[in-house]
């Protein structure tokens, strides 16, 4: 199983980013699937997250950090085993490298798998 995330970017203050994951592989279901991201200083932080609930083709159960309540949004498409983030307002203490996350059953067991990363900048 991979994680592919995509869809970081350099932007100005005020501006918006869509975060993409695709996971791949011998996939047979996923539950929470989310991001986290690494800024400047700082150590990892939970971004969001979304719980798949039973058999929903998407949506799922929602919980964001704090700092970016209102202005992030996640979102799902279990069939596709993807997860966006949609970053609006964006601001400069929200840069740093974004790292999608998916506890995801891969025909054993499950398990936690993590992308490779995607570097957000936000800067004038």
């Amino acid at each position: 199983v991979q994680l592919q995330a995509s869809g970081g970017g350099l932007v100005q203050p005020g501006g918006s980013l869509r975060l993409s994951c695709v996971a791949s592989g011998s996939i047979f279901g996923t539950r929470a699937m989310g991001w986290y991201r690494r800024t400047p200083g700082r150590t990892r932080e939970l971004v969001a997250t979304i719980l798949r609930v039973g058999l929903a083709h998407d949506g799922g159960i929602t919980d964001y950090a704090d700092s970016v309540k209102r202005r992030f949004t996640i979102s799902r498409d279990n069939a596709k085993n993807t997860v966006w983030l949609q970053m609006n307002n964006l601001k400069p203490e929200d840069t740093g490298v974004y790292y999608c996350y998916g506890r995801i059953h891969n025909m054993q067991q499950w398990d936690d798998y993590w992308g490779q990363g995607t570097l957000v900048t936000v800067s004038s």
